[in-house]
């Protein structure tokens, strides 16, 4: 290899490293550099491999009109899509129900699971824009923990997503978000959301 050669190499190998700096999220680098170390120091875990860590968030929309007006969900759909950058999958009734004219089969709702890259881009911009937006903001309940680890968050409005076109809603409805982690104890869950910046009630916030 001729010294020109080596130098081209070596220039290209650092424009690669800074490629894949940029490319990663910005909270992934925050949980990486600061709280990845801080969770395993203040809970004793004694192996980096053992902290805790996101492994999903699951967003949900349930849409019981959406059988007699198709046009409901598809805009909960499209909604969906947009807040999340990818596309939703539509849910659809496993039984029966008479008293609701329900069919098994039938769709009801749509679903978004974010995992990598998208997960964490979806979680910045879930704790710095969406939740200061949610109307009469108090911080965020430290009782939705389910004793396993995962966390859920009710949105009533699905308008404190800046991504939703305000004059193309077609009806303002809710949503169910899951925060799943890897560790099955809420205590550590809970610190490594609050590390990530969820504002909970009674805490003060962690600045990202």
């Amino acid at each position: 290899m001729t010294k020109k050669e080596s130098k081209a190499q070596a220039k290209s190998g650092k424009k690669g490293d800074s490629a894949s700096a940029v490319a990663a999220p910005r909270l992934h680098r925050r949980y990486v550099d600061v709280v990845r170390p801080k969770l395993v120091q203040e809970f004793e875990l004694g192996n980096i491999h053992k902290a805790p860590r996101l492994t999903k968030v699951v967003l949900n929309v349930g849409m019981g009109e959406a059988p007699k007006n198709a046009k409901l969900l598809d805009a909960a759909v499209a909604e969906l899509a947009a807040i999340t950058g990818q596309r939703p999958v539509v849910t659809r009734a496993k039984k029966a129900i008479s008293n609701f004219s329900l069919r098994a089969g039938m769709p009801i709702g749509a679903s978004v699971t974010l995992r990598r890259a998208r997960m964490w881009e979806f979680v910045d911009r879930f704790v710095s824009i969406a939740v200061p937006r949610i109307r009469d903001f108090r911080g965020l309940s430290t009782r939705s923990f389910d004793g396993r680890g995962n966390y859920t968050v009710g949105i009533k409005e699905q308008m404190v997503f800046p991504e939703v076109d305000y004059d193309r809603i077609e009806k303002i409805h809710g949503m169910d978000i899951t925060f799943v982690t890897s560790t099955n104890r809420d205590d550590i869950a809970k610190a490594l959301l609050r590390e990530l910046g969820m504002p909970f009630r009674g805490e003060t916030p962690v600045i990202i």
